[in-house]
């Protein structure tokens, strides 16, 4: 993998302030593949001071116009796509063909969604005797996660850039040679120079000083909760804006009239995708009384199925606090169908794909992110009793529900408390808006609401 020895700031490859760099670990072998810089004070305060001088340049240039860069973006990507896929595999592990259609393909549709919005999008309105404008908030800092390292990228960064702002990007120290690839499409594409800007680092060093930095005007953020709630206060003592998404632990709620077949094996899917790291993953499964007998044989058939087909957890302690919470889930008396701690190759962190029954509510696996692939099986008595568990958690970020017609399915997610729920496995739009309630986070994004997260509202009267 090629790996740049500075930093993207102003437009151009920069020596990095400090001498220290962060080793690029290839998670599925455990090799070294390369070194990026650890950002520094300074280097930051430089893609900051960047951004500000860029700013009015690009605040004020045409929504069309902007438009037009960020299609020049997406075609980039577009061209560069099984690079990206490679790249991504080598440095999260995820399966070259996950890469491929999720972690490449996503980023491109969701780009191209945000050059078409940024072209349509309605920046002045007449409201009675007032003309309300939309405006850019200014400098974003970005501070990004590894799970989907291209995808975050995106969702903050084309957003940000089709509603004015210019961005500073601090990427996580996993997977930051994807966040360099794409500091090489925006500058293929034309963006101006300073309009976006790459730091790489640690959280405590790089991430922090972004956070704090004075003429950072709004702090995007993806991670945990306990780092989100950092960020907020941080942004909260000086008066700044913060969209934050964070941590979840979604219900998969099957309902009696649903088939049962078809929601089990989808709800093993999408929590076995990205290998289990993924915030909005169905990893609790709530099933009906008299069917979960039968539920958790075919989610035991239906894990055991994926195998070697998983990638690895990105490094050595995402590992161990998995296997950690499956050591816990057994000594609170869950039952394991399939899976457990076993390590399933020599090298590489792996973690088997793992099923518990007899799960309970309370139980520290149906309360916590476990961020693995780990799926929980709860019965519940009835819809009532389904829908005090499945909002009996601190998360709200996403959800399935299953049942034979679609309105009693739509009927049971509208007193869901929680962002976005897919009904009878819902296709995913790129369009919608995604984001949490309670501690899943603050704000949203794709689509139209993720654009109004960078933007702010000035009216005039007349």
């Amino acid at each position: 993998m090629k790996a740049h020895e500075g930093m993207y700031i102003g437009g151009e490859w920069r020596a990095a302030a400090g001498g220290d760099t962060i080793a690029v670990v290839n998670p599925a072998d455990e090799q070294v593949i390369g070194h990026v810089p650890a950002g520094t004070v300074e280097d930051v305060d430089a893609a900051v001071r960047a951004a500000r001088a860029a700013f009015p340049g690009w605040a004020a240039t045409p929504p069309a116009e902007r438009a037009a860069k960020i299609a020049a973006l997406r075609d980039v990507l577009a061209a560069r796509k099984d690079e990206i896929a490679e790249t991504v595999t080598a440095e999260l592990g995820a399966p070259l063909p996950f890469s491929q259609m999720v972690h490449a393909g996503v980023p491109i549709l969701v780009s191209g969604s945000y050059a078409e919005l940024a072209a349509t999008h309605p920046f002045e309105e007449k409201v009675g005797n007032s003309t309300v404008y939309s405006e850019p908030v200014g400098v974003v800092g970005a501070i990004t996660p590894w799970n989907y390292p291209l995808h975050q990228i995106v969702a903050k960064v084309a957003p940000a850039l089709a509603a004015g702002c210019t961005v500073v990007l601090k990427p996580a120290e996993d997977t930051p040679l994807t966040a360099q690839l794409f500091a090489e499409a925006v500058h293929d594409a034309g963006i101006p120079a300073g309009v976006f800007n790459l730091v790489t680092g640690i959280g405590a060093v790089a991430g922090q000083a972004l956070a704090e930095h004075a003429d950072v005007d709004l702090v995007s953020f993806t991670g945990s909760t306990a780092v989100g709630r950092q960020i907020g206060a941080t942004a909260g003592a000086a008066i700044k804006r913060v969209a934050l998404e964070l941590g979840g632990k979604s219900a998969n709620v099957i309902l009696p009239s649903a088939d049962l077949a078809k929601a089990v094996n989808v709800g093993i899917a999408n929590v076995m995708g990205n290998s289990g790291q993924t915030c909005s993953a169905w990893t609790r499964m709530l099933v009906h009384t008299d069917q979960y007998d039968e539920a958790v044989e075919l989610a035991q058939a239906a894990a055991a199925k994926y195998g070697d087909r998983i990638g690895p957890l990105v490094n050595a302690k995402q590992q161990a606090r998995v296997r950690g919470y499956i050591e816990k889930g057994v000594e609170e008396g869950a039952r394991i169908v399939t899976g457990g701690t076993e390590t399933p190759h020599e090298k590489g962190y792996f973690v088997a794909p793992t099923v518990f029954a007899d799960v309970t509510p309370e139980m520290t696996i149906a309360q916590e992110e476990i961020f693995g692939p780990v799926v929980s099986l709860i019965r519940y008595e009835d819809e009532d009793d389904a829908l005090r568990i499945a909002n009996g958690t601190v998360y709200g970020l996403a959800g399935a529900v299953w049942a034979g017609d679609e309105s009693e399915a739509v009927a049971f997610a509208r007193r869901m408390d929680t962002g976005q729920v897919d009904i009878n496995g819902g296709r995913f739009n790129p369009l919608a808006p995604f984001g949490g309630y309670k501690q899943s986070g603050v704000g949203r994004e794709l689509g139209a609401h993720g654009l109004s997260e960078y933007l702010q509202t000035k009216s005039l009267q007349f």
